[in-house]
């Protein structure tokens, strides 16, 4: 009887139904992500998997600068155009992002071809490091397109389309190919099996994009907006979110350049089994960042009070047995990577439990960029970053991963809580649980 109680209080709310059921698609990627991690530590060496944490960090950190944050504004323009009646102008807003996209990757992938090679690798004290750089560069137009094609299907309210992209299919191209490279004893390619990966993506996800597109029938209407409209609202959003990118690259940049390749293998992993949390947190997020913009450019602020009031709750109520459970059991679920590996258990619990800290703010992620505060909360990351830029700089130099781990921790919980505080300041909602 009390089980047929859970599943109707389910069915009868939208946003539960939707969260649990991307929560759900979260873990089965999570899990993937998991499983392949152990299969690349036990039949890779650390400095192979070294290097593939090094060039995906580079994406991550150089990508988001490329991407100029599309990636989380079209979200935003979806939502002014859904209070405007106008969601047939969405293709164009995605057309207009997609060149300014090629764009800026062009211009990395020159400015990455001016470099001097022997400087570059000089530097990190590893011959090489310059080519695994010049090939990240040339895949950076794929790699952002693939991640603005997941943004765009959720735009698209194709959620679990999307995140079937988001957590399954973009791995399959490199377990695909990690397989392979293993049975074949081509171990040394999986950087480019992993780079490559990300052309297929793109023309993949936008061959769905292009599908749901076509069967909008479209308005007569002219642009609503312009491509200085777009890249105005969107590059305070791709300040944050390459602020957002070097938080979770600094710690792999300093660890490649004053340790080694096996300490940046050791430290990921548990950097991925963090994710378990973060999952949670983004999932979450991703469901209501639509309606928070919707809510608050329509001014209904009740609708938004109890969107962000669901959301704090029900992240903070998933999370933290999930903490607890890993805290315990950390020493055994580092084991399951390689015996090795369990030389990161300090370093995880500092980033587990501050990611546990960090879930108690809820939505504060999100509701800046989708309420028009993105410049506020650009300068609160920009602070974020100038601290644990500093804080790596001097701690993994002497502690190592450990140092790493604090640095990380510390900034994330600063740039929470200063959010929380503002977004109380501005409109009366408290973000954190309560």
């Amino acid at each position: 009887m009390k089980t047929n109680r859970v599943f109707e209080k389910v069915s009868k709310n939208p946003f539960l139904k939707q969260s649990l059921g991307t929560l759900f698609l979260r873990i089965s990627g999570v899990l993937l992500l998991f499983g392949f991690t152990v299969f690349l530590t036990k039949n890779y060496s650390p400095k192979l998997v070294g290097q593939y944490d090094f060039v995906r960090s580079f994406l991550l950190a150089v990508g988001s600068v490329c991407l100029l944050g599309f990636d989380q504004s079209i979200l935003y323009f979806r939502g002014r155009l859904a209070s405007q009646n106008a969601l047939d102008q969405l293709k164009k807003v995605y057309l207009k992002m997609i060149a300014l996209l090629l764009l800026t990757s062009i211009t990395v992938l020159l400015i990455i071809l001016l470099l001097n090679e022997q400087i570059v690798n000089n530097y990190f004290s590893d011959n090489e490091v310059y080519p695994i750089l010049l090939k990240g560069s040339a895949v950076l137009f794929f790699h952002g397109l693939s991640l603005l094609n997941v943004e765009v299907l959720r735009a698209q309210d194709k959620l679990y389309v999307a995140e079937l992209f988001r957590n399954i299919i973009k791995y399959i191209p490199l377990i695909a190919g990690a397989v392979v490279l293993f049975y074949w004893q081509k171990q040394d390619y999986l950087v480019d099996v992993f780079l490559i990966g990300f052309v297929f993506l793109a023309f993949f996800s936008a061959a769905f994009v292009f599908n749901y597109f076509n069967k909008i029938v479209p308005a007569a209407s002219k642009d609503i907006f312009a491509t200085k409209d777009i890249f105005t609202k969107s590059y305070p959003i791709a300040i944050s979110g390459m602020a957002m990118f070097l938080l979770m690259s600094f710690d792999i940049m300093f660890l490649k350049k004053y340790w080694n390749d096996e300490t940046v293998a050791f430290y990921s992993v548990g950097v991925k089994v963090m994710t378990i949390v973060s999952v949670i947190i983004l999932t979450i997020n991703i469901t209501v960042s639509a309606k928070i913009a919707e809510y608050f450019s329509s001014h209904k602020m009740e609708e938004l009070t109890k969107t962000v009031r669901s959301s704090s709750r029900m992240i903070f109520s998933i999370t933290f047995p999930v903490i607890v459970v890993i805290s315990i059991f950390s020493e055994q679920v580092l084991s399951f990577f390689g015996h090795q590996y369990i030389a990161g258990q300090q370093a995880f619990l500092i980033l587990i439990i501050g990611q546990g800290i960090c879930s108690a703010f809820g939505s504060a992620p999100v509701y800046l960029n989708m309420t028009g505060r993105q410049h506020i909360f650009q300068i609160i990351l920009i602070l974020a970053v100038i601290i644990n830029f500093t804080l790596n700089r001097f701690l993994i130099p002497v502690y190592g991963m450990t140092g790493a781990a604090t640095a990380y921790a510390v900034s994330s919980i600063f740039w929470n809580l200063v959010s929380a505080v503002v977004i109380y300041k501005k409109d009366k909602i408290k973000i954190f649980i309560h």
